[in-house]
């Protein structure tokens, strides 16, 4: 099984989630990065 940026997307959803409920005051930094990171994904810029 190859990891690639597809593969990636929902186990750093998940480790994002977590760490969103041990901190949540940095809920608003994780969740921008990963949009971020989705919408690259979705665009085609990142694989």
């Amino acid at each position: 099984m190859s990891m690639s940026l597809k593969n990636i997307l929902p186990i750093l959803a998940l480790i994002l989630g977590i760490a969103s409920l041990v901190a949540p005051r940095f809920l608003n930094v994780f969740v921008a990065i990963f949009l971020i990171v989705y919408a690259f994904v979705g665009f085609g810029l990142l694989r």
